[in-house]
């Protein structure tokens, strides 16, 4: 692959060197470059293929790293990375002590504040921007938001609080009709309508580049029109949320033309007021099988260029998760399915298919999605929450006061529990065992294989009860026919020493107890609460290994050692959790060992 333009660009400064000839070959190579490295080291594709014009763009029209561009989530930030010195290293991207897939300030000064979670850059570079303002530094702030992003609730509040101001602060919308999955609702709705419009606005654009160019009388004019049409619109129009906010609205324009780009953009500099540039690009651009599966497109394992990413066959845990609630959809007509944009995700697709009117995908916004599970269970039916672990952590509050002080029987399915390996320390599943055990009324299940998930969403479907099943990332490991219906299974070999574990380490637990046979494994099948009989059966044995793949503070094992002190039961007990640090971005396999968390680790500890 040949990058004669790229390998030139050492900073944005040499982006504004290059005539718009050579500005089209850089998009190119920059694609070309994207696809060869995710090809080989998986990551997010479609997103970044979108992006590349409107990231050469920006640089080009801001004075970075003074002017500070976040891309929220930061998925789309692949070009930003190429473009602002990290070429060289772009091939370890998401690799252990390589690049990070997402934002993060300690590896650039080009990347102003750390992303990995949607809807936070408009709050973000607004205070930013307010920062430089108190400090009298002459710099703006851009806040470069997908509108799948914009369906989070947290940019409204960001809206709602930077609308009408005073200062150059610049939201551009990056609209390329999806999230991850489609996007839906009225937000939705409202884009398209503004896409409507390209025609004028082009004329628009052309018509304030000339006035500005013309010096102080040209941005007289230009004011004087603005204002009228300002007038006008609000008269006429009562359907651009952006301009009841408060914020001057351009747009939309082509997300993949340069020229257009940096135009609307000189435009949006010149205003002392909050503007919204909206552009639509083209979600997998440059990359034919990514523009049309721009869903299976969006994150992808490694993959062949020619043949493209070819769908798993083998079934993982998400896809199990799915085609259980499929089934006992058909058998029960009050299951409900609902996620926050992650159809495709968490397993769910088909279900959105056979039940579209018990599926509910409410955009990114897992606090009204754990509300609006409430209220369904209120109502009389039975919801079933799709999530990420770490995206739950956005409805802890609603968890607590919306279903938990009810005790209404909302299901969470927290998909990516534990260790996801190469998305980094924003999507790491690591604390949801010890958010949710503080929860009364909260019932904690971790199946270790398909089969146990699979009874688990059956059984709690039948309960009146608070549960969270969590799951990890990928595939099962290895099984044996126990019989898990019970609070807590006991794998016996006759020793005084227990290994207590639960979720996908029961796994790796069997192995180690196969390979030294010295052992009695205890596997929690209901993680939380702990009932006095599974106490009662730890605390028997001499030494206590405790293995969990979460954080230790608050976790399990911090629970049961206060429930053996309570008891004086007197017992050697040590703990291996994931002690107070954040898990960078690095493959499950080597995180699991980095924390001695592997089968080789428990083997090392019990030998």
């Amino acid at each position: 692959m040949k990058n004669s333009i790229l390998s030139e660009i050492s900073s944005p400064k040499d982006l504004k060197k290059l005539n718009i000839s050579e500005l089209n070959l850089l998009c190119g190579e920059i694609r070309e470059t994207i696809i060869d490295t995710v090809s080989k080291n998986g990551g997010h594709l479609a997103s970044s293929l979108g992006a590349v014009e409107l990231t050469v763009a920006l640089h080009r029209s801001f004075n970075t790293p003074e002017d500070a561009i976040i891309f929220d989530v930061g998925h789309q930030s692949y070009a930003h990375k190429l473009l602002t010195g990290r070429l060289h290293r772009f091939d370890t991207i998401r690799k252990k002590g390589g690049l990070s897939g997402f934002m993060r300030p300690d590896e650039s000064e080009y990347d102003p504040f750390v992303t990995g979670h949607s809807s936070n850059s408009i709050s973000a570079a607004y205070g930013i921007l307010k920062a430089n303002n108190l400090l009298g530094k002459n710099a703006t702030a851009v806040a470069v938001i997908g509108d799948g992003a914009m369906t989070g609730g947290m940019a409204y509040e960001a809206l709602n609080n930077a609308g009408a101001k005073k200062g150059n602060f610049i939201i551009v919308l990056n609209d390329n009709k999806m999230s991850i999955s489609k996007n839906v609702g009225a937000v939705s709705r409202s884009f398209m309508r503004m896409r409507n419009g390209r025609r004028y606005h082009r004329l628009k654009f052309a018509v304030g580049n000339v006035l500005l160019k013309m010096g102080f009388f040209g941005k007289l004019i230009y004011n004087f029109i603005n204002k009228i049409k300002d007038a006008a619109r609000s008269f006429v129009y009562k359907n651009n949320i952006f301009a009841a906010l408060g914020f001057n609205y351009l747009g939309p324009v082509d997300g993949h033309n340069i020229k257009e780009l940096e135009s609307i953009f000189e435009i949006a500099k010149s205003y002392d007021r909050p503007t919204v540039v909206h552009v639509v690009t083209k979600k997998g651009k440059g990359y034919s099988f990514a523009e049309s599966s721009p869903n299976e497109y969006h994150g992808v394992s490694p993959f062949d260029v020619e043949k493209g990413a070819l769908s798993k066959d083998k079934k993982d845990f998400s896809a199990i998760a799915g085609d259980t609630l499929c089934k006992i959809a058909e058998e029960n007509t009050n299951i409900c399915a609902i996620t926050a944009a992650m159809a495709y995700g968490t397993g769910l697709y088909d279900f959105s298919k056979k039940y579209r009117d018990r599926f509910f995908d409410v955009g990114i916004a897992e606090e009204h999605a754990v509300t609006f599970s409430a209220g369904l269970a209120k109502g009389g039916m039975i919801p079933f929450f799709a999530v990420y672990s770490s995206f739950l952590q956005r409805g802890y509050d609603q968890i607590i006061h919306d279903a938990a002080i009810a005790n209404l029987p909302v299901k969470l399915l927290i998909d990516r529990a534990g260790i996801v390996g190469e998305d980094g320390e924003s999507h790491q599943g690591l604390f949801d065992v010890a958010f949710l055990s503080t929860v009364p009324n909260m019932n904690i299940y971790s199946p270790y294989c398909y089969k146990e998930l699979e009874y688990l969403i059956e059984t709690t479907a039948k309960n009146q009860e608070l549960a969270a099943i969590r799951y990890p990332r990928g595939f099962e490991g290895k099984v044996e026919n126990i019989d898990f219906t019970g609070e807590y299974t006991l794998l016996s070999a006759g020793s005084n020493r227990v290994l207590v574990t639960y979720g996908r380490l029961f796994s790796c637990a069997l192995e180690a107890q196969s390979a030294l046979n010295n052992f009695d494994i205890i596997k929690l099948n209901k993680v939380f609460p702990l009932s006095d009989d599974t106490i009662s059966a730890i605390g028997k044995y001499k030494t206590v290994h405790i293995f969990e793949e979460g954080i230790r503070a608050g976790g399990i094992g911090e629970h049961i050692a206060s429930k053996l002190s309570e008891l004086s039961a007197e017992c050697s007990l040590k703990i291996h959790a994931v002690d107070s640090v954040f898990v960078a971005h690095q493959s499950t396999a080597e995180a699991l060992s980095e924390f001695k968390l592997d089968t080789k680790s428990m083997i090392a500890a019990l030998e």
